[in-house]
């Protein structure tokens, strides 16, 4: 199975997460896009300190109607921070016959170099980088880092970076959609409507639940 994987917070997951895990999915000819909830962040806290249960029942509920997307609570599996790489790890454990597209966006990928054991996912996975609209990058394998370049050839014909072990960095340029969980967060603690920000039954469940509420306020 050819498996997208797009992780983050998603605190709450919105409509632009959808939107670029269905873009790539008909891109590299996906037969599923997995979508996986961080469980305790590496380089941020999980703003609000929504539980990982209310964030994963909120992507089953935005997820819910798309036949080709799947969650997975493999980050709240194991203890300790969650990293990619380790999640990578063990998906292979899990599911040893598939070929993974782990999706990330442009400012994720110029920042990869700080990631714990980044140069093990160019042999993991192949990574998906999702730009904006417009955005040429004459020489992309000047967005590796330096140490990194020698490993990689550019293919001009599929517009990829090939890296020695088999594996692709595939540049996809995503509909651009200015929507954040932050904005959505500052809404509703304005007591203000997400609604056509997010999924209807994301909505339900954040006013449900009295999520990202300013407590002052009510």
């Amino acid at each position: 199975m050819k498996l997208g994987i797009l992780g983050g917070t998603f605190n709450p997951i919105h409509l632009a997460h959808l939107r670029i895990a269905e873009e790539v999915r008909e891109a590299c000819a996906l037969d599923q896009v997995l979508f996986i909830p961080a469980a305790v962040p590496p380089h941020k806290a999980v703003p609000e300190d929504v539980p990982f249960a209310h964030r994963l029942t909120m992507v089953e509920a935005a997820i819910a109607t798309n036949p080709f997307f799947a969650v997975s609570d493999i980050e709240n599996r194991r203890a300790g921070k969650s990293y990619s790489v380790d999640t990578l790890e063990a998906l292979h454990r899990e599911r040893p016959g598939d070929e993974f597209y782990f999706i990330i966006g442009m400012d994720s990928f110029r920042d990869l170099e700080s990631w714990k054991d980044y140069r093990r996912l160019f042999e993991l996975c192949n990574i998906v980088v999702a730009a904006r609209p417009g955005v040429v990058v004459a020489d992309p394998k000047s967005l590796l880092p330096i140490a990194d370049m020698k490993e990689f050839c550019y293919n001009c014909a599929s517009k990829t970076l090939r890296h020695h072990s088999g594996t692709s960095v595939i540049f996809v340029e995503e509909t651009f959609l200015d929507i954040s969980s932050t904005r959505i967060r500052q809404l509703v603690g304005e007591g203000r409507s997400p609604r056509y920000l997010a999924t209807a039954a994301v909505c339900s469940y954040i006013e449900r639940h009295g999520l990202y509420r300013d407590k002052e306020r009510f």
